[in-house]
């Protein structure tokens, strides 16, 4: 984790709520994902009433639609309910939420360039500072191309990084 990042956890520990944003290119895939698997994490824990949890895309492509059939598919075959409609971030988000998790690098630079202040753009990182040590992935890739595959390993991704969000949160 960076230095960044951990001087915001610290900052968010103290807080009695905590607001989290995932955020992917099309929100049907990898940020719906996040924002399922993180709160089943928080629900399990009984810290359903410490989190507020959401998840955006960087388009509007598929605003108001469901997750994507497939992610769903994985999803549910794991125990995760996604039903979250796809919506786009805005500037205002920035307002409402302490963390803005970004699924990949674009994702980041994009928030960087939506990001109304400085204080806003201390708000956005990476998933990839939760992953495990040893983590060969940089990033939650994109499973939108691929087979069964690429979303098994963005659920994996995201099940390992979401409990050491959690844990670092708590």
């Amino acid at each position: 984790m960076t230095p960044r990042t951990s001087r915001l956890i610290e900052k968010l520990r103290a807080k009695d709520k905590i607001s989290i944003l995932f955020v992917c290119l099309g929100n049907i895939c990898r940020s719906p994902a996040g924002e399922g698997v993180f709160r089943s994490i928080v629900e399990a824990h009984g810290a359903g009433e410490r989190f507020v949890i959401d998840s955006a895309g960087m388009g509007d492509w598929h605003i108001g639609q469901l997750p994507d059939s497939r992610m769903r598919r994985h999803a549910s075959a794991r125990g995760y309910n996604l039903t979250h409609r796809a919506r786009q971030v805005k500037p205002y988000d920035f307002e409402d939420f302490d963390i803005v998790i970004a699924m990949d690098g674009q994702n980041a630079a994009d928030l960087r360039e939506l990001a109304p202040t400085a204080d806003d753009c201390g708000k956005i990182v990476p998933m990839s500072e939760f992953f495990s040590p040893g983590t060969r992935y940089q990033c939650v890739p994109d499973p939108y191309y691929e087979g069964a595959e690429g979303f098994e390993l963005v659920l994996d991704l995201l099940e390992d990084s979401c409990a050491r969000l959690y844990d670092t949160l708590s």
